[in-house]
């Protein structure tokens, strides 16, 4: 018996080839977003509140004087706003986020439960010592791992950030400095390698930058600095080092024990950036490499949630040269097991960073990161990180071009030389990546190689996902070759919203609505 089909078609028909365009401007669950200032109005809001009677303004003149001219909106028609925003978003939950020198990595949802516990997500900092014994238990023992994954006997939780950590770490070093007399060593040597912020934190802290470059082989160039040191002499003015190790490029800095000797030999102390302290974990403990300060990216590390408007953390931790320096507050234990917060500044420490101890949620989930792995959890998420960048490296060297021979570490660097001579960028590259469903890597940085793709994989990608993006990145390079420049240059295609004109949009802001 045959299927009735009369009156209705049960089998798809041939369109033309001309693009088909709706006019809701949806496509399907694709939903089309106006700005709010399109969909609502300033006559209407979606709750009322009686106007205040007998309030007596405090601002001092600064007081609302006319409309904030934001649109009111029904709670569906928010909702609905923000939702379909939302599904425009790429998200490390959606797929391969491969940001070098950002390490975006999957965060368990196991420490998201435990940071929202009773006693962690809603402690407050003023509560009474005896109210929080658990919260101040768990920065002690986050402390604790610390210091031993870093060999290193102290550690200032309250940095909110890296950058933070990195002012921290500086502004210890010149409390040193200062205390023993030193005032005139203000010299800081900053490698080409470095993170950018590095010479931003040391001229902030009132050091000036001397700049190291780099080798052939992507590391600092140790002649350079050696003969920087015995041009100055034995009454140098050498505050000390900034470097990122591993480095920018994705490279651990071989002559590292040698340049802490150098620096210390000549009165300084040794700033390491710990950004990529998750290349390092279980395999290298910076104290042993002479390291003096050092900030920890939890993010980067230890899974906490990355981005979102803050606040972070970016714990500190000290040699025993700097520990005595080290700012208020942090956590004691005392023989009973009472722990108790150091609020009063001594003659020699730098001082208090921020108002209150750092970011409770952070360290929840960081410490329920390390428990749940355990130090050699942690140490298999090191060598994941460093093997999945080295299998994308050996995957891709035959197509695109590494910017230096070797092995990396936990992100791999490649440069722009494959593309000569084919019409197409390393921006043209990464906008067709965004056709591909990928978000793309870091770009044009660091700044010592032309046209730097940096891919930082992480270790929470599987091979299968790995061998996807490969495919990918593979097919992009192909085609590139083949002399396909339209496709290039006129992605993303499929995106939300397509190429701009980045010239325009620096030169002439739209920075608000205009009706």
């Amino acid at each position: 018996m045959s299927m009735n089909n009369q009156g209705r078609v049960t089998a798809p028909n041939e369109i033309s080839s001309a693009k088909f365009e709706s006019f809701s401007g949806n496509k399907a669950l694709d939903q089309a977003t106006k700005l709010i200032f399109e969909t609502g109005s300033f006559k209407k809001t979606g709750i009322d509140f009686p106007k205040p009677k007998g309030i007596k303004y405090r601002l001092g003149g600064l007081e609302q004087t006319k409309n904030i001219e934001l649109p009111g909106l029904s709670e569906p028609e928010t909702l609905r706003h923000y939702v379909r925003l939302s599904q425009k978003n790429y998200a490390i939950d959606l797929g391969v986020y491969p940001l070098g020198s950002c390490t975006m990595k999957h965060n368990p949802r196991l420490n998201e439960k435990v940071a929202r516990l009773p006693g962690f997500s809603d402690v407050h900092p003023l509560q009474p010592i005896a109210t929080v014994q658990g919260a101040l238990e768990l920065m002690y023992e986050l402390s604790n791992w610390l210091t031993k994954l870093c060999n290193m006997p102290a550690v200032a939780l309250t940095p909110k950030a890296g950058a933070h950590g990195e002012l921290c770490g500086m502004m210890t070093i010149r409390a040193r400095l200062d205390a023993d007399g030193n005032s005139h060593k203000r010299r800081v040597f900053v490698p080409e390698s470095a993170h950018g912020t590095n010479p931003a934190t040391a001229v902030q802290c009132g050091f000036f930058v001397d700049e190291l470059p780099a080798n052939d082989k992507g590391c600092i160039d140790m002649d350079v600095l050696r003969l920087k040191i015995s041009d100055l002499g034995s009454d140098n003015d050498i505050a000390g080092i900034m470097l990122t190790n591993p480095n920018t490029c994705g490279l651990f800095e071989s002559d590292i024990i040698e340049i802490s000797e150098l620096i210390h030999n000549a009165g300084g102390y040794f700033y390491c950036d710990g950004a990529n302290f998750n290349a390092l974990v279980g395999r290298v403990r910076p104290g042993d490499l002479g390291v003096d300060a050092m900030h920890i990216n939890l993010h980067k590390t230890f899974s906490t949630p990355h981005g979102g408007g803050g606040p972070g953390s970016g714990p500190t931790v000290l040699s025993d040269a700097l520990k005595d320096y080290a700012p208020i507050p942090y956590v004691v234990k005392d023989k009973s097991g009472r722990f108790d917060l150091v609020e009063d500044i001594n003659d020699i420490s730098m001082g208090r960073l921020c108002a209150f101890h750092g970011q409770m949620g952070m360290y929840t989930r960081a410490l329920s990161y390390m428990m749940s792995h355990g130090s050699d959890g942690l140490k298999q998420a090191t060598e994941d990180a460093v093997l999945n960048a080295n299998y994308i490296l050996a995957s891709l060297s035959d197509l695109m071009t590494p910017a230096y021979s070797g092995h990396c570490m936990h992100e791999v660097l490649f440069d722009d030389t494959f593309l000569q001579n084919t019409g197409v960028d390393t921006l043209d590259f990464a906008k067709a990546m965004i056709d591909e469903g990928y978000h793309p890597m870091t770009m044009y940085f660091p700044l010592v190689v032309h046209g730097a793709m940096l891919i930082e994989p992480t270790e929470s990608e599987s091979k299968y996902e790995l061998d996807r993006f490969i495919t990918t990145m593979r097919g992009l390079a192909n085609r590139a070759k083949s002399g396909d420049i339209k496709s290039f240059k006129s992605a993303p295609q499929h995106s939300p919203t397509k190429r701009v004109d980045e010239t325009l949009a620096a030169r002439k802001p739209v920075l608000r609505y205009e009706p």
